[in-house]
Order: structure tokens, then C-alpha cells, then sequence
């Protein structure tokens, strides 16, 4: 059997995994009724750059970090790099 973890990577790309990274920003965003510029401010990022993320998915390390604290999604962050536990197997 597959591990889902595995099935998860299958046909990913950078390009499409910070893609999928804006799409879900882009929700979030849009399920709090907040345009563009609102998000954008109150994340302390130039409208520009966030405009250039939702439709790229382009954006520096900080501007996400800042967009994911006005969206109250840092969570997310916690587990980016953790250790992950494997399974046998057998």
C-alpha cells in the first residue's frame, strides 16, 4: 500500500505547490469577505505583491508568513518542516 504521504507528491511541481499554496490564501481571504487591498493591508504587504501571488503564487517567505498571521492561518506553518514519523513496512 501507498503511503498517502507519497500519493501527496505525485505529479507536484514547485510551480504547482505554490500555486495551490495562493489558491488557499485566496480562499481563506475570500471566505472572510476581504478584498484584495484589505488583506493586503492589514498584512502590512504591498497590493501589488499579493496580487502577483494569487495569480503566480509568487511572494517572498516574509510577505506569506505576514499574510498568514492576518488571516490567523499560522498553524500551518508548525508543521511545514517537522518530523515525521514512518512506518514499517512490514
Amino acid at each position: 500500500m501507498i503511503d498517502a504521504y507519497i500519493l501527496s507528491l505525485i505529479n507536484k511541481t514547485p510551480d504547482s505547490l505554490m500555486s495551490g499554496i495562493a489558491q488557499r490564501v485566496k480562499q481563506r481571504r475570500l471566505e472572510k469577505g476581504w478584498t484584495q487591498n484589505m488583506l493586503a493591508t492589514k498584512a502590512g504587504v504591498f497590493l501589488a505583491s499579493y496580487r502577483r501571488f494569487e495569480t503566480s503564487g509568487e511572494i517572498s517567505l516574509r510577505s506569506l508568513v505576514m499574510l498568514a498571521f492576518a488571516l490567523e492561518m499560522t498553524d500551518e506553518f508548525e508543521n511545514l518542516f517537522s518530523r515525521r514519523k514512518f512506518r514499517s513496512v512490514r
